[in-house]
């Protein structure tokens, strides 16, 4: 009976070891920048009024320690880790940043979230999703094992985002996209751009929005079907061709044959005077273009 009591007092014992909340609050410039770091588990930061970067959430039991720093107009925070990096590593971090901080969060096998931060954001990860909102301030959002998503409110700026193995999506971002995946669907939906540039080795590729005057779309993927909508008036010049597939224009002009032999298409047209361009290449699958 000594020995079951023993056990028992020890199993409670290693929970309450293993398990460590943190709790930490540093002064912070209202618009300053803030670095994170943490290797495994996840990252939330949350935009608030306050002029201060406040960290809860738990460490993992084989962490050394969570640094939290500020020096001059930044702030550090760091999950230490020993250098051979193990189990029990994982920690989950909720951070509070000031509204206006911009952020930038590099972790390697662990999901980020960021809501309400109106600053410009540089979040990295190896293994994991990033979520992300777009207010203006420019974004890069990476992954290299995960989805990435950004949603914003129509506001312009210069958005990236990108997946080696994953879905990347941008909602209601206006002004400059890039998105990029190598095997995933990249898709735009809604918005109005003076540049847009959407490439995916294997995945679909969907573009819904308004491209401005002047303004260029660039679609390009090796296997993967391309869908663009545009919605407004269009006035571009169009440059479109696929291998193994057939376009589907509802604008008018039709498709010919590269070769009389060969399985390719192309369909070049301009539209209105002309002013952007639209350029949408696929080696197999089929593109739609309408408005």
């Amino acid at each position: 009976m000594n020995r079951l009591v023993s056990t028992i007092l020890a199993c409670l014992l290693s929970v309450t070891v293993f398990a460590e909340d943190v709790d930490r609050t540093v002064d912070a410039s209202a618009d300053g920048r803030v670095d994170v770091s943490n290797i495994a588990g996840s990252v939330t930061v949350t935009g608030w009024s306050q002029n201060a970067v406040k960290v809860t959430g738990t460490l993992g039991r084989n962490v050394e320690e969570l640094i939290v720093e500020r020096e001059g107009d930044k702030v550090f925070i760091k999950v230490k880790v020993p250098k051979r990096g193990g189990r029990g590593i994982d920690s989950d971090l909720n951070i509070s940043v000031p509204q206006n901080s911009s952020i930038d969060i590099g972790t390697v096998s662990a999901d980020i979230d960021v809501i309400d931060v109106t600053g410009e954001q540089g979040l990295h990860t190896v293994s994991g999703d990033v979520n992300t909102e777009h207010s203006g301030a420019d974004i890069a959002a990476e992954s290299v094992s995960g989805d990435v998503e950004v949603t914003g409110d129509n506001a312009d700026g210069e958005v990236s985002g990108s997946s080696v193995s994953g879905d990347v999506r941008l909602f209601r971002i206006a002004g400059s996209v890039k998105v990029e995946s190598v095997s995933g669907d990249v898709a735009v939906d809604e918005g109005s751009f003076n540049r847009a540039s959407l490439e995916t080795v294997t995945g679909e590729l969907s573009f819904t929005g308004e491209l401005r005057k002047g303004g260029k779309l660039t679609v390009d993927t090796v296997n993967g079907d391309v869908e663009v909508e545009f919605s407004g008036d269009v006035s571009a010049k169009f440059d479109i061709d696929t291998f193994n597939g057939d376009i589907s224009n509802c604008f008018g002009p039709k498709a010919e044959r590269t070769s009389k032999h060969g399985p390719g298409w192309e369909l070049e047209f301009t539209e209105g005077s002309g002013d952007a361009r639209v350029s949408i290449s696929t080696l197999n699958g089929d593109v739609r273009i309408c408005n």
